[in-house]
This record gives C-alpha cells, sequence and structure tokens, in this order.
C-alpha cells in the first residue's frame, strides 16, 4: 500500500514561508546576491560597486598577486580537478607541503587537510566520538561542529555562550555517563566576533579529564604573534588536544584543516567518511592556500594582522560615534557586529545600506537569539580610511532617514 505521506510537504506552508514571500516581494533578502567582481575592500556586487564590508577575507590576500600565481602554477601542473579522494589517487605533493607547513605553522605534531572547513569539523568529531562519548558544546559553536556531534551520535550537553559555570555543570554531569568527555569551542564566534576565555576552558578541562578541540576558523591568521589564533594569543597552544582551521577565511582560498598529535591525525585519515569519501581540494585552492600560508608566515604576516586590527578599531569607534550599538569585547578581532535587534529591521537596514553601496551581513533568528538580529561587519587589511570613511558616512545618511521612517535603532551604551 502506498505512502500517504509526502517526503516535500515540510517544504510548504514552514514558519517563515510568509516571511520569506515578504521579502522577496519587498526585495529585502540579503542572501545570494551576485558578485560580479573579485572580492575586495570596494566589490561589484550586481554590476555596482559596493564598500565591502561583509567578507572573511581578512587579509585581503584573495587578490595578491602572489595568491593568484601560485594557484596558477598548481593549474598548470596539476590540472583543474583530481577526480578522487586523498586516500586514493587525489594526494598531491601540494597536499604534502600544506600539511606539513601548516603543522609547523601551529606547533603540532600533524596535520590533515579537508576539501572544506565544514567537512574537516564534520569528519573529525564523527570519527573520534562514538555513541558511548559524551561531548560539550557551546551553544554559538558553529554548524559544522553540531553536524559532526550529530553524525558521531555521541551525548551532547550544550552550555550557554561562554558561561563557564554552566561549561562546569556539564562536566560535572558528563562524569556519569560514562565514556569519553571532548569538549568544543570556536576560538573567535563568527556572529559576534568574540574570543572564548580558553586559560579557563582549559582549567576545566584538565580538572575533569577531558579532550579540548578549538575551532580557529576566525582566529587562524589574525590573532596571535604568528597568526596561530586564540589559543596562541592566551598561550594554551600546549593545552588544547585538536584546532581545526579553514582556508576560506585568512588564507584565501577554500578547504579546511585540524592539527593535533600523529597518532589521532593518523586516525582520522583513515577512518574519516568526510575525508575518504571526498574528492581531494582541487589543486588551485591548495595552491592559493600554501602561497597564502608562507604570506602569514614571512615579516609580512605580522604587519598585515595589525592593519585589519586598527581597521576593525577604527570602524567600531565610527560606528559608536554615529549612535549604532556594537558589541565590543576585550580582544578585538576583524567582526565588528551592529545591533538591530528585530529580523524586519535588520533586512530594511541592509537593504538601505546596500543602496547606500555598502554590503554587510544579516544574522536573524535562528543564527542569533530572538530579539538578536543584527548587522555582521568585518574588515579586511586592504581596506584603507578612505573605504571606511565612504562606509561609515553611508551609515549616517541611511541612519537618519531610517529611524525618520521605521523608528529608533538601539542606542550605543555610554
Amino acid at each position: 500500500m502506498p505512502t500517504t505521506v509526502d517526503v516535500f510537504a515540510k517544504v510548504r506552508g514552514h514558519e517563515r514561508a510568509e516571511q520569506l514571500r515578504a521579502a522577496r516581494e519587498a526585495d529585502l533578502i540579503p542572501y545570494f546576491r551576485e558578485l560580479t567582481g573579485p572580492a575586495g575592500p570596494i566589490t561589484e556586487m550586481e554590476g555596482v560597486d559596493r564598500v565591502m564590508l561583509g567578507s572573511n577575507n581578512y587579509l585581503g590576500l584573495t587578490g595578491d598577486a602572489r595568491v593568484i600565481q601560485g594557484a596558477r602554477d598548481a593549474l598548470d601542473q596539476y590540472g583543474t580537478g583530481l577526480t578522487g579522494s586523498r586516500f586514493l589517487n587525489g594526494t598531491t605533493h601540494l597536499h604534502v607541503q600544506l600539511e606539513q607547513e601548516i603543522a609547523d605553522w601551529m606547533g603540532t605534531e600533524d596535520c590533515i587537510v579537508f576539501t572544506t572547513g565544514h567537512q574537516a569539523n564534520l569528519g573529525t568529531i564523527g570519527t573520534i566520538l562514538e555513541q558511548r562519548d559524551t561531548v560539550i558544546v557551546d551553544s554559538g559553536d558553529h554548524a559544522s561542529i553540531l553536524d559532526g556531534v550529530l553524525q558521531s551520535r555521541a551525548k551532547m550537553r550544550p552550555f550557554r555562550h561562554n558561561r563557564l559555570d554552566k561549561l562546569e555543570k556539564q562536566l560535572e554531569r558528563s562524569v556519569e555517563d560514562g565514556g569519553g568527555v571532548l569538549v568544543v569551542v570556536d576560538g573567535v564566534y563568527s556572529m559576534e566576533g568574540d574570543v572564548a576565555p580558553l586559560v579557563e576552558i582549559a582549567d576545566l578541562c584538565e580538572r575533569f579529564g577531558a579532550r579540548l578541540m578549538v575551532d580557529e576558523a576566525h582566529g587562524a591568521g589574525v590573532l596571535g604573534a604568528r597568526g596561530a589564533g586564540a589559543s596562541e594569543l592566551l598561550g594554551v597552544e600546549d593545552r588544547v588536544d585538536l584546532r581545526m582551521g579553514t582556508f576560506s577565511k585568512s588564507l584565501a582560498s577554500c578547504g579546511g584543516f585540524v592539527v593535533g598529535s600523529s597518532e589521532v591525525i593518523d586516525f582520522v585519515r583513515i577512518s574519516s567518511r568526510a575525508y575518504i569519501f571526498t574528492a581531494a581540494g582541487v589543486p588551485a585552492a591548495v595552491g592559493a592556500a600554501l602561497a597564502s600560508l608562507r604570506i602569514i608566515r614571512s615579516d609580512e604576516g605580522p604587519q598585515l594582522m595589525a592593519r585589519v586590527l586598527e581597521n576593525a578599531r577604527y570602524l567600531r569607534d565610527g560606528l559608536r560615534e554615529r549612535g549604532f550599538k556594537t558589541i565590543d569585547h576585550e580582544i578585538g578581532t576583524p567582526v565588528i557586529p551592529v545591533l538591530v535587534e528585530d529580523d524586519w529591521k535588520a533586512a530594511l537596514l541592509w537593504r538601505a545600506l546596500y543602496d547606500a553601496g555598502v554590503f554587510v551581513n544579516v544574522a536573524i533568528h535562528p543564527a542569533v537569539p530572538p530579539g538578536g538580529a543584527l548587522l555582521r561587519t568585518s574588515v579586511m587589511a586592504t581596506h584603507d580610511t578612505a573605504t571606511l570613511d565612504r562606509a561609515l558616512e553611508a551609515f549616517s545618511s541611511v541612519k537618519v532617514s531610517f529611524e525618520a521612517e521605521h523608528g529608533p535603532l538601539p542606542r550605543p551604551e555610554p
């Protein structure tokens, strides 16, 4: 007898369908906007030059001639693709070289390179953990971390974002679960731009005998003297068991990596389904990442990292002076969130800025808590002051007309 349930029924009349319909009719959807030029400080989007304040190209290396040449050289040597996984026919000398140089950069025994950053978390967490284990995650952790947990079928115990008392409580409970315990946190949280209290987290992990993994996707290439991320900046590299990073931010390419002890990385290398059954990163992407890494590790690297953080301070201070409420943190990162606190207002403000020549990202529920809607702005080392001033003037002019029509925006705290 045929089923009477259509698996596609859920796509019709879902809870956000009406909101999506209204946003489409008003052309307020901030997602899937088409780039028609390179991803630089000023980017052509849909045929118009706009100040790019919505990129993770933190060091601005996607347009660097040396990075482009690295991609071209790899393309010339190996062609457009490898048509197979690293496990079979997809490993080149470039992959091996990149893994060796990342391990040296991070100060670890070994490194494994994945085709995407999402796969790096999914493939590692989903492989290391088993159903009898417990994984403790921050409520702000990236979706790829949660996907890895789901794949592992381990018991998940979340704790409220950066609340050490809640983490301690979950660690106490995990002792009774009977398996191994892994704590996974972001080094830098992608939406709010805040840095995890890694010293205190490492203390708690050691006290309860738990392992610690840190996602350095938004910290690598930005924080620390070597640019090795929040773990380096806060002096806990030797207390973190696994660190993950991506190539799609500061390394100006696409891919991901995990570093740690040789025995763990070897186990992931021969056991991870996301690694074994995925085609290897294309040569051009690997060549670009390797070239970017060498720039970061050169004398030029610290200058680029200092510049991006200086630009972030400049933009944050300028937004506050113009009456916007930003989320400020003790440790600066390239991410400067502007609080709007209302989903619909956030979309309207995004559109006004877009029309004024500035592109930013929009985060609404469930990407942020209810009432936590924000515009996520981010800077590059290659933004100059004139470009940032152009963006700030757009924010100023838009604010006046926006508040006249839609009411006041949240104000900065004194």
